[in-house]
């Protein structure tokens, strides 16, 4: 029975702590573990999403994601790699897991978001027209899935190249390295695609 003059505790705000400070919360609060859900889940989500190509399976994936988090936080110490670049190194092996399965070739659904703007830096730039857009989604779908999860992560979550290697478990300066022979591979193959299709429709 409460006495009249003890009042209940007030809960305790998690939402302006920093993560290291949430994750050995989380470690025996529930409460604590769903704050870090909703400040990851949608960047989570976005990155499975652009990985498998349909809302139905990157959902899924995204449950996954935090479930295998929740049921490994225990054991998580930061020793360098921040909660997020955890998080995003099991979306990435659950993903490379989903394509082994099935078989699926690593394909991005790049025109979801390559608008008619330019990125920065990105070789699309110069793209004018429909046939040159669809020669680069075409081009881009064949990078090896490591070039594909660079971008993904450059561009889309406009993560700074440091953070990236933090995930794909590299140094900033080989991020560095990777995205320009990147770019520069692209380039090179975009600009033989497209010299072969005038080739082809000046010959038709």
């Amino acid at each position: 029975m409460r006495t009249p003059w003890k009042r209940d505790p007030k809960p305790q705000d998690f939402t302006t702590l920093p993560d290291i400070e949430l994750v050995e919360l989380a470690k025996n609060n529930q409460d604590a573990f769903g704050v870090l859900y909703e400040r990851y889940v949608e960047k989570i989500y976005n990155y499975v999403y652009y990985r498998t190509g349909n809302h139905h399976d990157a959902e899924d994936l995204t449950a996954m994601v935090f479930y295998r988090a929740m049921g490994h936080i225990q054991n998580y110490t930061e020793r360098g790699i921040p909660f997020q670049a955890w998080l995003y190194r099991i979306a990435h092996n659950l993903v490379a897991n989903w394509h082994r399965d099935r078989g699926r070739r690593k394909i991005i659904p790049l025109e979801d978001y390559i608008g008619p703007g330019p990125l920065s830096e990105a070789p699309e730039q110069h793209t004018e027209t429909q046939e040159e857009r669809e020669v680069l989604l075409d081009t881009l779908r064949q990078l090896p899935p490591e070039r594909q999860q660079l971008l993904i992560l450059k561009f889309i979550e406009k993560m700074p190249n440091a953070e990236i290697g933090e995930i794909m478990g590299r140094t900033e300066g080989a991020i560095k390295s990777l995205y320009h022979r990147t770019l520069s591979a692209l380039r090179e193959d975009l600009n033989n695609r497209m010299s072969q299709s005038r080739i082809t429709d000046q010959k038709g």
